[in-house]
């Protein structure tokens, strides 16, 4: 597997792009007045070729868009965040899937976007590994530690040793993309690494000694993937967004029915063998509209995403606050249980 295939790393396109400032767009319709047929017309999403967006494929590999009766969705692929960032801020896109982080990002930076719904939770697909010397995190004080910086990694790391009472300043650095993290600490260049799958598989099957640490289920969603939408698309096109929402929930629903099938879609999808990626999937919780719903009105509002603004602004990846009220609308994933 090629490092496009699990890359979610954030980027400052959007700083780039002169977006700061930008004025606030229109409020998010109330959850009665979204249309329950979507618009004509097309509806074109960003996707990366990362595991956790799969039912997206699967919905077009059954035609499940067209059974939400939309005429016409176009995914968009992209290899990395700079790109796919670009697309949406330009307008060329009318929704993207992101990490949580890089939508905080985005709102901090000034793009119009909002998230509509919660996609995935990576619990076991991404982690802090260790030799045998080390037994806790509060062992890694000190020590060099592997990650790749502004990515989720970088985002678990941070979270890790404010758990512990330390912070990024009390390791050493070692910059390296996560896919070489792994190998490093299996050639004993250093003795923590930060990666995610397959890597995590791949770095525990060469040396049995090489443990997880701290996994991202210990804080469940603290990496964590959404779907924003353009503010302006929220106003002009929600019966489509709503549509978009049920296919991924009927496209969940086959997952569920048929998972050894519809894995085989997502896998093709993003490059891979399923084989490549049975860990992988077994690290990835999906989330259904309702789930979706459930998780805003709770814990990812209450804990969540505090957690993950905290460790993304002591990571640098976001500089200013962002509210929850600010960045969700509940309101579509509402919609599409009532």
């Amino acid at each position: 597997m090629n490092r496009q295939i699990i890359s979610k790393k954030l980027s400052s396109a959007i700083f780039a792009l002169g977006l700061v400032g930008l004025i606030a767009g229109p409020q998010a319709l109330a959850q009665d007045k979204i249309p329950a047929k979507p618009e004509a017309g097309s509806f074109k999403i960003g996707i990366e070729p990362w595991l956790g967006y799969g039912q997206w494929h699967v919905a077009a590999a059954k035609d499940l868009f067209k059974k939400s009766g939309l005429e016409d969705v176009q995914i968009v692929n992209f290899s990395e965040d700079k790109d796919i960032n670009a697309a949406l801020a330009s307008g060329q896109l009318d929704a993207a899937n992101i990490a949580t982080h890089t939508a905080m990002g985005m709102v901090a930076a000034g793009l119009p976007v909002k998230i509509v719904s919660l996609l995935d939770f990576s619990l076991k697909a991404d982690a802090i590994l260790a030799g045998a010397d080390i037994k806790t995190v509060a062992d890694l004080k000190g020590k060099n530690v592997a990650f790749e910086e502004g990515t989720t990694s970088d985002i678990l790391l941070n979270y890790a040793l404010t758990s512990n009472g330390m912070t990024i300043n009390d390791i050493t650095r070692v910059p390296m993309p996560a896919a070489d993290a792994g190998s490093a600490l299996i050639a004993g260049k250093v003795p923590v690494a930060v990666t995610y799958e397959p890597y995590i598989s791949a770095a525990m099957a060469q040396d049995k000694n090489v443990k997880m640490l701290f996994e991202a289920g210990k804080d469940p969603g603290l990496v964590s993937d959404v779907l924003v939408v353009r503010e302006d698309v929220l106003k002009s096109k929600p019966g489509q967004v709503l549509a978009m929402i049920k296919a991924w929930d009927a496209a969940l629903k086959d997952y569920k029915a048929n998972t050894e099938a519809d894995r085989a879609i997502i896998a093709k999808a993003v490059g891979a063998s399923p084989d490549d990626l049975k860990t992988a999937f077994d690290g990835v919780q999906y989330y259904s509209s309702a789930e979706a719903s459930k998780a805003f009105a709770g814990d990812f509002k209450s804990k969540t995403f505090p957690d993950v603004l905290k460790a993304a602004k002591q990571a640098g990846l976001v500089s200013t606050d962002v509210s929850f009220d600010t960045i969700v609308d509940p309101a579509f994933v509402d919609a599409a249980n009532k």
